[in-house]
């Protein structure tokens, strides 16, 4: 969750928490909850959809009390809040009621928008929940889960888990838990291989780190297996044309340290080794053929073709023959 510098106190008297994951915005609202419980055990948490917050529920909700308790008031997707009860949450940003907390969970898209401007022009605190679509965002995000928990984890586990896990935050923060609550001492991707070998081998990673090795009935077989566990083709074609890319990078760079060649190629210093040794028997025209099976597979699986599986598994045995292609001349 990245936050505002400036205004970083859970307890300020807003927070808007701005993004589409879930988990990232349920955390946010956690954080508050936590810290308005430690300075009031009895904290009154009110935790509301738009259809709850009606025009006039928030004056009710924030009015003095005689106990003068502690209060967070938390409201869902705000942007989907109606426009009179815009107008109030706009109105008490100019006066917010002390001892209240109040959390607006927004989207953070054009909807809404207004409300999100107003209230960031009152100071408000502001947590960034944004969608993690990107595998560099998810293997930030595991790295951040291990340092949170006081723990360390080698670059290649970081990357094992979210090959095995995928996009889900929720199951990647789960799974980070359960290997700190479980494993002593730093968590390598051998760790991470016996906990979730079932779901490794079902990884689109997998598939691709086998055709490029020129290993076409294991990845065949990883292939079928994938498949059949629900992985989407689309996500096998995605690896397939990053591993082929990878190696093309790595062929055409000048020699040098895996710590150089990272910076030169934007790869992580663990994965130059591993494509070092995945790209023997590779040759130019190699690179080319897979690349062009693997536009076709991918075309295919998104509606080109009638068979998206056979399209896949063509394109698995073009990539494992074009890595063998050196050895065959």
């Amino acid at each position: 969750m990245a936050r505002n510098p400036a205004n970083d106190n859970p307890l300020a008297p807003v927070t808007i928490a701005v993004g589409q994951e879930d988990l990232l915005l349920d955390r946010a609202v956690q954080q508050v909850v936590a810290a308005a419980r430690a300075a009031d055990a009895d904290t009154d948490v009110r935790d509301l959809t738009p259809d709850q917050l009606q025009p006039g529920t928030l004056d009710e909700l924030t009015s003095p009390s005689l106990f003068a308790e502690r209060k967070v008031v938390v409201v869902r997707n705000a942007q989907d809040l109606s426009a009179d009860t815009i107008k109030d949450v706009k109105t008490y940003l100019g006066t917010p009621a002390e001892e209240i907390t109040l959390v607006l969970l927004h989207a953070g898209g054009a909807k809404g928008k207004g409300l999100l401007d107003a209230a960031r022009k009152a100071g408000a605190r502001e947590v960034a929940c944004p969608k993690m679509t990107k595998p560099a965002d998810r293997l930030a995000f595991v790295r951040s889960e291990f340092r949170a928990l006081g723990r360390s984890a080698t670059p290649e586990a970081c990357q094992a888990l979210v090959d095995s896990i995928g996009s889900d935050l929720r199951e990647l923060a789960s799974a980070v838990s359960q290997l700190v609550a479980d494993v002593e001492g730093t968590i390598d991707e051998a760790i991470v291989g016996r906990y979730y070998t079932g779901r490794a081998e079902a990884s689109s990673f997998t598939v691709a780190d086998r055709a490029v090795e020129g290993r076409a009935a294991e990845a065949l077989e990883a292939l079928r297996w994938s498949l059949s566990t629900g992985v989407a083709p689309v996500m096998i074609t995605s690896a397939l044309a990053q591993g082929v890319r990878a190696i093309g990078k790595l062929s055409s760079a000048r020699g040098g340290r895996p710590a150089d060649l990272a910076r030169e190629l934007g790869m992580p210093p663990w994965k130059i080794d591993r494509v070092r040794q995945q790209m023997r028997g590779w040759t130019p025209d190699g690179v080319a053929a897979a690349l062009k099976a693997v536009a076709e597979a991918d075309a295919g699986v998104k509606g080109g073709g009638d068979d998206p599986e056979y399209a896949l598994e063509k394109a698995v045995v073009t990539v494992a023959r074009a890595a063998r292609s050196r050895g065959a001349r």
